[in-house]
């Protein structure tokens, strides 16, 4: 059967990742918490929508299983690590542009290599989708004049990561991996990064206010919790729908909160990526409404 419930799984990854994404720089930027602190909390935080994940599907014991896990684990938390790395000898407002095409590597291996079929009108839906995602990155100002060097690197390492982590998703689930082992993979792969990011710590991450590990904790389990939305969206729609469709949306009630709470407004580019993304999401979920549902042969329909 056509599964329609992506829909609803990108919904609920829309609203995690959006609230996260307004609150979640709180810890830096207030108490100068360090990154990879909260990236230790987030790798402790994955282990709850881990728990809830398992008790509702049994763990996978199969190599093929472990395989696709550790690949999409490291692939999402090894990213992650480097990101910290790019961002403290390169410019944020180069390197999220880079990184935030990592959709489109999606979009593509899931084409090319899955076959997945993509409509007219879902094809602008992601296009405009993927334009309204480098739109989302782009500076408000003008920028100095930069040194291109390691950090470029980096940058492309980690959109690479990306869009190939969410690829093994779907590929992952069309071998027949159930969501709750391919989480408990991504669980287990970010815990075992944790002795790296507290080498890469410069001082200590001990020596601060009790509301910096506190607030990182809240806003990490809304991190955490929609990761394990995008692997059951993933599972349920098409990889090329479903990336592009994530990644444009959640910036887009990112920036609402933002406006609400902080009374930030939008920039040029920022307004311009929210039509963008509304107007692609709602080409992409039409385009999929449309689709015709399949239904089994007679012969198996009996069985």
């Amino acid at each position: 059967m056509n599964n329609k419930s992506w829909i609803f799984y990108t919904f609920m990854l829309v609203l995690f990742w959006g609230v996260w994404g307004a609150f979640s720089g709180l810890p830096t930027e207030k108490y100068g918490y360090p990154d990879q602190m909260v990236y230790i909390i987030w790798a402790i935080t994955m282990l709850i929508p881990c728990y809830f994940s398992l008790k509702r599907e049994s763990f996978d014991r199969r190599g093929i299983a472990a395989l696709y896990g550790l690949a999409i684990g490291l692939t999402g938390a090894g990213g992650q690590l480097l990101l910290f790395k790019a961002l403290a000898i390169g410019p944020p407002y180069l390197i999220f542009p880079v990184i935030s095409i990592s959709p489109a590597i999606t979009v593509l291996m899931a084409y090319f290599i899955l076959r997945e079929r993509i409509t007219p009108i879902g094809g602008v839906g992601i296009a405009a989708a993927l334009i309204a995602i480098i739109m989302f990155s782009l500076p408000s100002d003008g920028a100095d004049q930069v040194n291109y060097g390691p950090w470029l690197l980096l940058a492309i390492i980690i959109c690479l990561c990306w869009g190939v982590q969410a690829f093994l998703m779907k590929r992952a689930s069309l071998a027949g991996v159930n969501d709750g082992t391919t989480f408990a993979w991504m669980t287990i792969s970010g815990l075992l990064l944790i002795p790296v990011a507290f080498w890469m710590m410069s001082g200590s991450g001990f020596n601060y206010p009790w509301q910096a590990p506190a607030l990182t904790l809240v806003t990490q389990v809304l991190n955490a919790v929609g990761a394990l939305f995008l692997v059951m969206a993933l599972s349920r729609g098409r990889a090329v729908i479903v990336a592009p469709c994530t990644n444009a949306l959640a910036p887009v009630l990112t920036i609402i909160l933002s406006l609400t709470f902080y009374g930030v407004l939008p920039s040029l580019f920022s307004t311009i990526g929210i039509i963008l993304a509304l107007t692609g999401s709602t080409l992409m979920v039409y385009s999929e409404e449309k689709e015709p549902v399949e239904t089994l042969p007679p012969t198996a329909a009996g069985e």
